[in-house]
């Protein structure tokens, strides 16, 4: 079974919003109750169970461990288009981000924007 690293009630904590904002990120948490909260993350572990999990058997620990490693760090963040941002890898997403002049006086920059 794969767990999510981190728990709910870590993400909503005072302190880890404190932390978020003293490093210049802003949370994607929204109000309660609200669809759009988890839905980056619910769409990852969705993405992850259909094109990987589902498809193999690993014989140890270690060989499944190095196949979810490849496939975040290999495929699911360098190759992989997604429709969150407009059919672009991550990688190259945040390239074109990198590359584009900021705006003056922009403080925090959103982990993901709900919508």
């Amino acid at each position: 079974m794969l767990h999510r690293p981190i728990e709910l009630r870590q993400y909503t904590a005072l302190s880890f919003g404190k932390h978020l904002e003293k490093s210049g990120v802003m949370g994607s948490m929204g109000r309660v109750g609200s669809a759009l909260d988890n839905a980056m993350a619910e769409s990852f572990f969705a993405s992850l169970q259909t094109e990987l999990l589902d498809r193999h058997t690993w014989p140890t620990r270690d060989s499944l461990r190095t196949a979810i490693f490849d496939y975040i760090e290999i495929f699911y963040n360098r190759t992989r288009r997604h429709s969150s941002l407009d059919y672009l890898s991550p990688l190259e997403f945040e390239r074109r981000e990198l590359a584009q002049p900021k705006a003056a006086g922009a403080k925090l920059l959103p982990v993901h924007q709900n919508g």
